[in-house]
């Protein structure tokens, strides 16, 4: 893992990211050369050298690059996938770049190459290195390369989680030594993988070569865990972390469970200076207006086709808890029917309700339901990214079952979130008890580099249809 502005990125989706971008870049050098072979026509004068193609070259690199970022190749949770999904997404970032991909290079050539058979050529020979790439090298690296060796101090159930967490990565970067037990778990016969108390944690660390030491144990007072023997460890240069920062770390969450004050109080994070504010307003009014135009096509014909399914009002206005619990109106296309909630009693949303009408189905699954909150972003209502809006009936019982909850209150509220992309639907308290904790690693971690992968990793949502309401 490697840290940029409090955001936490695997160190092995930068070493995809670049395999991948070099892919791009000889899938045109060998469409070039291919082409100079090839009875094609117009034919590529090779003799003009490789600097005629460098710029066509990068280009067609960065727009597959970009559509390999959007269909959610590099982000945190693509190691759950498995190797079949990475595929399908990478083909399917091919397909759609490959059409942008040839207006720059038929600008680029102009009539001095057969643009569609360079693309082509460029397409079938990346598709070719995707297949083989990602099937089979990447897997050889990751078993021939040395994985980063993790200890895990505990045995009870919080230490099982974190190292099948560990194991279920797709990548394969982490391999789990074993497991050391403390006076927490209480005593009892060892268990595979368990070394014993006798032995000092520093030997084990030493004869295993230990690369990171991860303290699952979520009540850590009164000599349960061997803080000397970790302190010896952290001194000589290996990392020790708590199930708290290894869950922010790797999950993008924070888990509320084995928070303390004092984690929130003294850690990183929460910056909400003057000048992160105006970048933030400024970004908001901008990205808005922009999409609210480009969107406005989509935004008319689903008003139609509301107001042709049902009658009842197009736009739906439900009270919100906004910027330091203040309430705001919401604005949605309604995707329910107009006696949702006849009754006047709240109710949670959840996956196939049956109140959706099938309009309603539809704009949900792609967000287009969400456009017209744009309009609350303009007013500074809301924010384009940010942890989304509750209502005050569902506030108060939150606030009384989940700890710190009113900390998602000290920013604007967003069109899309952290949450949002990370988790699906929250229909019952355990769920807005989990993205809250998705919600509490944004405002923490909150910066503008995390916005605009949120805004991105948004887009993959939308594609694959992944996700929350």
């Amino acid at each position: 893992m490697f840290r940029v502005l409090q955001h936490h990125f695997p160190a092995s989706a930068l070493a995809e990211f670049l395999t991948d971008g070099l892919m791009c870049f000889l899938a045109v050098l060998l469409a070039l050369a291919t082409m100079s072979v090839l009875p094609v026509s117009p034919v590529p004068n090779v003799a003009r050298g490789m600097s005629h193609v460098f710029l066509p070259a990068m280009a067609f690199t960065v727009v597959m690059s970009l559509n390999y970022v959007f269909v959610g190749l590099y982000k945190q949770r693509a190691d759950m996938m498995s190797q079949s999904a990475q595929v399908s997404r990478a083909l399917v970032a091919i397909v759609l770049g490959a059409p942008v991909a040839y207006l720059f290079i038929s600008r680029s050539f102009g009539e001095s190459i057969n643009a569609y058979a360079m693309t082509g050529l460029a397409v079938i020979y990346l598709s070719l290195g995707v297949l083989l790439v990602r099937s089979a090298a990447f897997s050889a690296a990751r078993t021939s390369v040395g994985a980063h060796r993790v200890l895990v101090v505990g045995t009870g159930v919080e230490a099982q989680r974190v190292a099948a967490d560990l194991r279920a990565r797709a990548r394969g970067d982490h391999v789990v030594v074993g497991f050391y037990p403390t006076g927490a778990e209480g005593e009892g016969a060892s268990r595979p993988g368990e070394f014993s108390r006798e032995t000092p944690i520093e030997e084990i660390v030493a004869y295993h070569q230990v690369d990171e030491i991860i303290v699952a144990v979520k009540e850590q007072r009164g000599g349960n865990v061997p803080m000397e023997q970790l302190l010896a460890c952290r001194i000589s240069g290996v990392p020790v972390v708590d199930l708290a920062a290894f869950y922010e770390r790797t999950r993008g969450e924070v888990p509320i469970d084995s928070l303390k004050a004092s984690f929130l109080v003294y850690g990183h994070g929460f910056v909400q200076d003057r000048l992160r504010t105006m970048i933030k307003r400024a970004f908001d009014i901008v990205s808005s207006s922009i999409l609210l135009i480009v969107a406005s096509p989509v935004m008319l014909l689903t008003a139609l086709a509301v107001r042709l399914e049902s009658q009842g009002p197009i736009i739906y206005r439900q009270e919100r808890v906004g910027l330091g619990g203040r309430i705001f109106m919401c604005l949605k296309f309604r995707s329910m029917r107009t006696d949702a909630e006849k009754d006047g009693v709240a109710r949670w949303a959840s996956k196939n309700d049956s109140r959706v009408t099938r309009v309603g189905a539809l704009i949900r699954k792609t967000r287009i339901d969400e456009l017209p909150q744009l309009i609350s972003v303009l007013r500074g209502e809301m924010s384009m990214v940010g942890p989304r809006p509750e209502r005050p009936a569902f506030v108060g019982q939150l606030k009384e079952q989940i700890p710190y909850y009113d900390i998602r209150h000290s920013v604007k509220p967003g069109v899309t979130g952290w949450a949002q992309v990370r988790y699906s639907y929250g229909a019952s308290i355990e769920d807005a008890r989990r993205k809250h904790q998705f919600d509490l690693y944004y405002v923490k971690n909150n910066s503008l580099l995390l916005d605009l992968l949120i805004l991105v990793e948004t887009i993959s949502v939308v594609l694959f249809r992944e996700g929350a309401q």
